[in-house]
């Protein structure tokens, strides 16, 4: 079959139309149709979504978006938000660091922009947390500027059109430049979400559905029969795993001894149970004294959790604590302030532990 070098116009035409159509609905997302009526999407739900959507799954994070959206409606509300309540209502989501620089985001918004999200790339460039992708995401998608999405989506897409065999990451220049030259002056906003919604509806990692892909005859994977092998990964390193311990010890008036981990690191800012270091070897674990004085009893189980970069297994200890314990480490929360779903994953994997161990 002949292959003939993809037309731009063509293709956006080809994309927005099928766009139009096919747009998922997402409580971020203002539809193409409305777009078109004139209704501006709120750069700070747009914003919200990003920083969510980074590393994680739109069917899990719809449910944070509502609840934070709900409590805190507007860049000023979140800003003005107490550090602890925003930690407790992002457990679960991880990449906790994401949290700490959403709070910093959002307080620089309205200290520096007058509670407004610049319309300005280079601006939003400067704000906390916000990287090259958010940028891009949210001056498209908000502003309606031209510039270029590039998320994993949109990179396996890029590399199928244009069958390009480099393997990741060292191939995000060439995509990038790919997804650039594609980017319209007109309608950038919808043409971004459009190209996202592609990769993640059409252009699937697996068993993409060619057959029906509005990109079908002009993509060159298709045509050469190597869609299935696109995009190219570098080998994986091995995880290494890292072990720990931590101590679970309650009052007798059902008081649960906490501690706020320090802003820097991983759990950064977030509730947590007192215990050790997180080192690369269980020949010796480190040593980490209780955090109060009690008869403390190690669980049978072990909590196994899974970070970016390496695997964790920590031993459970558990005790109950006498009501006049003075702690040399954190503080008691009575029951009243204390739910499990404040915890991060891995702790909560602790507390779970504890509960089915009891």
């Amino acid at each position: 079959m002949r292959e003939i070098a993809p037309d731009p116009e063509e293709l956006n035409g080809a994309l927005l139309a099928w766009y139009d159509v096919h747009a998922r609905a997402m409580p971020w997302r203002v539809p193409p149709e409305d777009r078109k009526a004139g209704v501006l999407p709120d750069p700070y739900r747009v914003w919200m979504s990003e920083v969510m959507l980074q590393q994680t799954t739109v069917a899990t994070v719809k449910d944070y978006f509502h609840r934070f959206t709900a409590r805190w409606p507007t860049v000023g509300d979140l800003a003005a938000a107490e550090d602890a309540d925003v930690m407790g209502e992002w457990a679960g989501l991880g990449y906790y660091a994401r949290a700490r620089n959403l709070l910093k985001c959002a307080r620089a918004v309205v200290a520096e922009h007058g509670g407004q999200f610049p319309a300005d790339h280079a601006a939003l460039l400067k704000l906390p947390g916000i990287g090259p992708y958010t940028a891009a995401a949210i001056s498209s998608i908000a502003f309606d500027l031209p510039y270029a999405v590039l998320d994993g989506n949109v990179e396996r897409v890029m590399s199928r059109l244009h069958d390009i065999h480099t393997p990741l990451p060292e191939a995000k220049p060439a995509l990038m430049a790919e997804a650039e030259a594609l980017t319209p002056v007109s309608r950038p906003g919808d043409y971004a979400q459009a190209v996202m919604d592609l990769g993640a509806t059409i252009c699937s990692p697996k068993s993409p559905a060619c057959g029906i892909c509005p990109w079908r005859d002009p993509c060159l994977a298709r045509l050469r029969g190597t869609a299935g092998e696109l995009p190219r990964k570098a080998p994986k390193k091995a995880k290494p795993v890292r072990h720990g311990i931590v101590y679970l010890g309650r009052r007798q008036d059902g008081a649960w001894l906490l501690e706020t981990r320090p802003d820097r690191g991983l759990l950064g800012g977030m509730l947590g149970w007192p215990g050790s270091e997180w080192i690369d070897t269980d020949i010796a674990l480190p040593d980490a004294p209780p955090p109060a004085s009690a008869d403390w009893t190690q669980l049978s189980g072990e909590v196994r959790h899974t970070f970016t970069h390496f695997h964790l297994i920590l031993q459970v200890w558990t005790a109950e604590v006498a009501p006049d314990t003075t702690p040399n480490r954190g503080s008691f929360r009575p029951p009243a302030d204390f739910r499990p779903s404040d915890l991060p994953t891995v702790m909560r994997k602790a507390f779970d532990l504890a509960q089915a161990s009891a």
